[in-house]
């Protein structure tokens, strides 16, 4: 068992991969799952997607796993489910999200990833909500993330490790999310380090260098996937506009409440989405 207090990832001489190795063994304990083929981590208002993928078959609080602690932000639920889709396959289902701004350092931050990839799953689902830099997009509009820009001056790579993000975000499952709702855009994501929202210059540099999309996660846990070999479908639920484009203040309750509107509809959707991978 972990908590803030004491985490086997805080020790910088420990292996995060054997830790992860050892989170996979207590899932498959506890869950009396040995295996899962997908990984599925729910940002704010993707919650039900849960409900809806299939039968959860054991639900287990974070804290009981190697590495894992109790998740800082309102939003997220702090449990790992594991769901049977109807098509037999077996969904790793995070609700406990470390973000950055926490301070733990990138180790944490990606610690679920490593440990869905040591279960065995393949593919890795990673949702949030963030905040849009288009005029277009409205709060509660699902969208795709194309690529990404990582501004938080971080990496959970240690060491002379050489990563190819090329395709990082599948264009293969963007196809397939497509294909289930040909409506979907997409867009890069820039992850800044937070807690606090990004003021309007930061926003229009965002935009300056390609950014479409702005929030405090994934990029991190992107990487971390793509090293270990796994394939990475984004999705972002654009709860507000981002400052300078919205032109009332940003609150995190606002973001909340948009993703409980869109929770309904956009779940229904990853859930359709799954269904297919």
């Amino acid at each position: 068992m972990s908590d803030t207090r004491d985490n086997p990832l805080d020790d910088p001489t420990a292996d995060p991969f054997e830790i992860a190795a050892a989170a996979a063994d207590d899932i498959a304990r506890l869950t009396g799952v040995e295996a899962h083929d997908i990984a599925l981590t729910l940002g704010s208002g993707w919650g039900k997607a849960a409900d809806l993928i299939g039968e959860t078959t054991a639900t287990i609080p974070a804290t009981e796993v190697a590495g894992f602690s109790k998740p800082a932000l309102e939003g997220h639920v702090g449990t790992l489910r594991s769901v049977l889709t109807p098509g037999g396959k077996r969904v790793l289902v995070i609700g406990a999200r470390t973000h950055f701004y926490e301070g733990h350092g990138p180790r944490r931050v990606v610690h679920s990833v490593r440990t869905a990839a040591a279960t065995g799953a393949r593919t890795m689902v990673l949702t949030n909500g963030a905040g849009g830099i288009r005029h277009t997009w409205t709060p509660g509009q699902p969208v795709l993330i194309s690529d990404h820009i990582n501004l938080t001056g971080a990496s959970p790579l240690e060491g002379a490790t050489f990563i190819d993000l090329t395709d990082l975000y599948s264009m293969r499952l963007r196809d397939a999310a497509r294909r289930i709702d040909p409506s979907l855009e997409e867009g890069v994501y820039c992850q800044f380090r937070g807690p606090q929202y990004e003021t309007p210059a930061e926003v229009q540099m965002a935009k300056a260098i390609g950014g479409h999309i702005v929030g405090m996660s994934t990029a991190l846990e992107a990487i971390a996937a793509r090293q270990a070999g796994m394939e990475v479908l984004g999705f972002s639920l654009i709860t507000n506009l981002a400052a300078g484009i919205q032109t009332t203040p940003l609150s995190h309750q606002e973001v909340l409440e948009a993703g409980r509107e869109a929770e309904p509809r956009i779940s229904a959707l990853l859930a359709q989405v799954l269904a297919v991978l």
